[in-house]
């Protein structure tokens, strides 16, 4: 994760909101809290050093000054015997080095070290171990001594017992521990609402939503942008839906058609020959409606799983222009069919695909031209791309239709579509299998004034394709 500040504004409060990345506030964190702990061992030791300092001296010092007043006769000795070589403190008091030790706090022992007669004052109980002491030789041409004098005092780590300033030291590290396992659980908690969120979600109930109000880092962009899967999720399982009951109501009229029909002919059908006829002519009718609408339906259904084949080849565009055209002539007499075709344009693209959706731009064009309207088929090339355009003369597509019209299963208002039959595939289709071919298409249309449909298709295809996007909800 970059540690960075990244600031960003939320709509309408108009508010600066800075996201700070939560590997720099975890570092920050446990910084913090060990640096907490490393100034408590530093002063710990720090106040420990300078009182042993402080304390070393004194003993120097004591010990220098017990030296000094040495003198050559006798000196008794505390329990009240004689030692022939031991030294005699200047004021010849029997309890003044006692008292003089009790006064300073230390232990002293004073060694003959010719003899090797030893004479203590103060407390001879402590376990002089572990205990600051100093040393201190002292002698003539005939006798020495060895002074030691021993402070009582154990000092410890900022006047703590060692053993106590570790435990110490040991539950800080405890409490920061726990402290920052507190910190960094609250920074995840909404890893642990995804993780709740995407436990809680099923096909019945996809509202489930993760709460970005208290996280401002990464965790916030990932809940983020989990909320917006799940929203496109959603909105793909409306789809789906949506599709399925489009579907079902396109096939259950010329089902139900077909079915009045039948029951028709059993009826009165074999009696009347007009009855018949007609029946049949609308069975075929309509089954034939059923059947371009299940082929649709199937050709979009194999899109969507990236498993509708195309075949890219080099061809004459040309000539598959001018037999759409010839084709519509001989089916349409009802309108003036215009044809602005150029010679030898080239194209690599699939040729079957490319001439279903140039069909069904003039078949969407029939359907809303009146009888008498002109409708017109161009084929230009334009250097490193092709144009194919299909205008009419019709009733024009509304600004609030314009932008749905490619929208599977969506039809325009009553007064466009009054009295014509349409699945509201075939736009689908032709989007689609344009932007397969890595081309756009372009939609001009004023209501009363008539559509004009181009499609920009680039006359080179790179090898590999990038998978194709929906066309419609």
């Amino acid at each position: 994760m970059k540690l960075k500040l990244k600031l960003s504004y939320r709509r309408g409060a108009g508010a600066k909101e800075i996201r700070i990345p939560f590997a720099f506030k975890t570092a920050a964190i446990y910084t913090l809290l060990f640096s907490l702990i490393l100034v408590a061992v530093v002063v710990g030791l720090t106040s420990s050093y300078t009182a042993y300092t402080v304390r070393s001296q004194s003993l120097d010092r004591l010990a220098s000054f017990i030296a000094g007043r040495y003198e050559r006769p006798r000196l008794p000795s505390p329990n009240g015997s004689s030692a022939s070589h031991a030294p005699k403190f200047e004021d010849d008091t029997e309890t003044s080095l006692e008292n003089f030790a009790q006064a300073n706090r230390v232990y002293i022992e004073i060694k003959n070290t010719d003899t090797g007669e030893v004479t203590t004052y103060g407390n001879s109980s402590i376990n002089v171990a572990g205990h600051l002491e100093t040393v201190r030789r002292v002698g003539t041409p005939s006798r020495h001594w060895m002074i030691r004098v021993v402070s009582n005092e154990n000092l410890g780590f900022a006047g703590l017992p060692r053993g106590a300033f570790v435990s110490i030291m040991a539950l800080l590290l405890l409490v920061s521990a726990v402290f920052g396992g507190m910190l960094i659980r609250k920074m995840l908690r909404p890893v642990y609402d995804m993780t709740q969120t995407a436990r809680s979600i099923t096909a019945n109930d996809l509202s489930k939503r993760i709460n970005t109000v208290d996280s401002h880092d990464e965790f916030r962009e990932l809940a983020e942008t989990f909320n917006g899967m799940l929203d496109r999720i959603q909105e793909s399982y409306e789809k789906q839906n949506r599709f399925v009951s489009d579907a079902s109501h396109e096939l259950r009229t010329p089902l139900s058609v077909v079915s009045g029909y039948a029951n028709l002919l059993r009826r009165w059908g074999s009696e009347n020959p007009e009855v018949l006829e007609e029946s049949v002519q609308k069975i075929i009718e309509e089954t034939d409606n059923m059947q371009q609408l299940v082929n649709r339906l199937l050709f979009l259904a194999r899109a969507d799983r990236n498993t509708q084949h195309v075949h890219f080849e080099r061809f004459n565009v040309t000539e598959t222009a001018r037999e759409v055209a010839e084709e519509t002539r001989m089916i349409d007499e009802d309108h003036t069919l215009e044809d602005v075709i150029e010679e030898d344009v080239f194209l690599v693209a699939d040729h079957a695909l490319l001439k279903q959706a140039l069909r069904a731009m003039v078949d969407n064009s029939m359907k809303y031209t009146p009888p008498g309207g002109t409708i017109s088929i161009s084929c230009r090339d334009r250097g490193g791309r092709v144009e194919l355009e299909v205008a009419d003369t019709g009733v024009g597509i509304s600004n609030k239709d314009l932008p749905h019209i490619f929208d599977r299963f969506y039809k325009a208002d009553g007064a466009r579509t009054r009295g014509r039959v349409s699945s509201g595939l075939g736009l689908s289709i032709v989007k689609w299998i344009v932007e397969r071919h890595r081309g756009t298409i372009r939609v001009e249309s004023e209501p009363g004034q008539g559509t004009k449909f181009t499609v920009f298709l680039p006359k080179q295809q790179t090898p590999c394709l990038p998978e194709h996007r929906e066309a419609g909800p």
